[in-house]
């Protein structure tokens, strides 16, 4: 047995530290089924084992990859036989939920659902929310900045962030647990491992905002007849419902029809629409809300905006419909399919997909695409099936995607980070001395590069 894995088996005992076999039994991500590399999983369950564990691998120069729940899109995580695995699944615990200061302080390795409907038997809401929630966790959410549905309202993972906890490649501990709204005592040192990917330093803790429940909510599934009915139906609901506007996704024809096609999710209108628009509205008047978004959607039937529409009766009616929106199952299941996650103004996205479609028909002929996005914030995602296994397929269908973004004065990552994946379409988004800043801070903090080496820059 290496010396290191005895070592970290007699601090932390043997249930903690997992080698051979039931390191090959786990899959190398929600994505890729093949077996997990690496020279042994180590599951702490507190800070200071993850401080430990991190000491003793800097000081033997071993390689150091985190895992949270595997559910990230640009192979960040991916580990080889020769790496520690640092998971945090142990790191699972609710710590406070504080219903007065709204705020909520938890461990880094919860799976995101869990945490939500604990926070809910509070009467409290956690805004992060996307749909791989019951597998990600909060330290990840926060290591790659997480996105979701309800940005358009909340923002990003960054913006409910009020402390966190993190541990640096050589065993620091960097404890920043603050619960204020407003302390500009110094640098926010917090940002640093926000969105880094875990290349700085591996995040334990972390201290959240959370809102009162809505007492109200009203869903609505919309048929539009063209892309330029989107922003005028976006624009209707800003004027009309404001800030009680908590969703707003969108669905393109192709990928409504892939996953309401027989033996998936049953489509609840019909499948010839040019575009879908999925939304929602959060309230606290009961006596008012619902008859409001009633008059909002009617409105924008009269306005010739939308052309058909579906309002749920039901929780059970609403879920079926959110999860035509977040199962993708139909879509995935025929392999190899890529997935693409880029941002730009809306008012370039109808330009772009074009562009988008129309260089993926020359360079990859087999390919079938399906669009959708976030689009209330500017967030687009494809999945392209290659229908081919041709090698350079990957190669091809990634030029399709990302060099006409480059038209648009957009980012090709807008909530899945860079990861291996992106590293080298990251010049196209970033200028050369925003990397080299990027390599510095990576040189400052891990100048041996052993945490989650490789990951967003060299």
């Amino acid at each position: 047995m290496d010396d290191l894995v005895a070592l970290l088996k007699r601090e932390l005992g043997d249930a903690a530290v997992l080698t051979g076999d039931d390191v090959s039994a786990r899959a190398t991500s929600y994505w890729d089924a093949a077996p997990m590399q690496a020279k042994a999983i180590v599951r702490p369950g507190t800070t200071d084992e993850v401080a430990s564990v991190l000491k003793h691998c800097y000081e033997r120069n071993q390689p150091v990859v985190t895992h949270g729940g595997l559910t990230g899109c640009v192979q960040g995580a991916q580990s080889d036989g020769g790496d520690i695995v640092i998971s945090m699944e142990r790191m699972n615990q609710i710590e406070d939920i504080d219903t007065v200061a709204h705020t909520l302080t938890v461990q880094a390795g919860a799976v995101l659902e869990s945490v939500q409907n604990d926070v809910a038997a509070e009467g409290m809401f956690l805004p992060l929310d996307l749909g791989a929630r019951g597998s990600c966790t909060i330290g990840g959410n926060v290591a790659t900045n997480a996105g979701g549905i309800n940005v358009i309202r909340y923002g990003m993972a960054r913006a409910l962030v009020l402390g966190l906890e993190a541990v640096l490649p050589d065993g620091t501990v960097l404890s920043s647990m603050n619960k204020m709204l407003k302390n500009n005592a110094g640098f926010d040192l917090k940002q640093l491992f926000i969105g880094t990917e875990g290349a700085l330093g591996i995040v334990t803790r972390v201290v959240l905002r959370l809102q009162p429940q809505a007492t109200t909510r009203n869903t609505a599934l919309a048929a539009l007849p063209n892309f330029a009915a989107i922003p005028a139906l976006l624009n209707h609901l800003k004027s009309t419902v404001g800030a009680s506007l908590s969703a707003f996704e969108a669905m393109w024809g192709n990928y409504f029809a892939g996953v309401t096609e027989d033996g998936w999710h049953k489509a609840p209108m019909g499948r010839e629409h040019s575009h879908y628009i999925l939304f929602e509205c959060d309230g606290s008047d009961p006596a008012r809300d619902n008859e409001r978004f009633m008059e909002v959607v009617e409105q924008a039937f009269e306005k010739g905006i939308i052309e058909d529409a579906v309002i749920p009766k039901s929780e059970a009616e609403r879920s079926a419909l959110w999860a035509i929106r977040d199962d993708f199952e139909a879509i995935v299941s025929v392999k190899p399919v890529f997935l693409y996650d880029v941002s730009l103004p809306i008012t370039s996205m109808e330009a772009y997909v074009a562009d988008v479609e129309a260089l993926l028909a020359k360079l990859l002929p087999t390919a079938k695409i399906y669009t959708l996005g976030h689009i209330g914030d500017g967030n687009l995602h494809f999945f392209v099936q290659a229908h081919t296994d041709d090698a350079e397929a990957r190669e091809l269908s990634d030029r399709a995607i990302y060099e006409p973004l480059a038209n648009y004065e957009g980012s090709v990552s807008a909530e899945h980070g860079i990861g291996f994946e992106k590293k080298e379409w990251l010049s196209q988004s970033r200028s050369a001395a925003e990397i080299a800043v990027m390599q510095q801070l990576k040189n400052t903090f891990d100048p041996k590069h052993l945490l989650n080496s490789g990951v967003v820059v060299d």
